[in-house]
């Protein structure tokens, strides 16, 4: 049987918070008379138990019991990391 739990993909925003990551998640629509694309963005608190998500993670995160008054979502997967360009001391100056 499917499950019946909303998922979602969005990039994260913040993870100051202890076991808490933010989630933006991006949704794009045409307006239907004037067929303006628009674009709609919601952040979601998100249950990282593990804190594993850095800033500019592609998750995908999925519906579930209420952890907190905010929290109603968990991270299921980490699809790609950010990319980290690596800087070498003497190239900064």
């Amino acid at each position: 049987m499917e499950s019946k739990r909303k998922t979602r993909i969005g990039h994260v925003v913040s993870n100051k918070m202890d076991k808490t990551a933010v989630v933006a998640v991006v949704s794009i629509k045409r307006h239907p008379l004037y067929k303006k694309t628009l674009k709609n963005v919601v952040k979601y608190k998100v249950h990282d138990k593990d804190n594993r998500c850095q800033p500019g993670d592609k998750v995908m995160i999925i519906e579930g019991r209420p952890f907190s008054r905010e929290k109603r979502w968990w991270l299921s997967e980490i699809i790609t990391r950010k990319e980290v360009a690596e800087i070498k001391p003497e190239e900064i100056s």
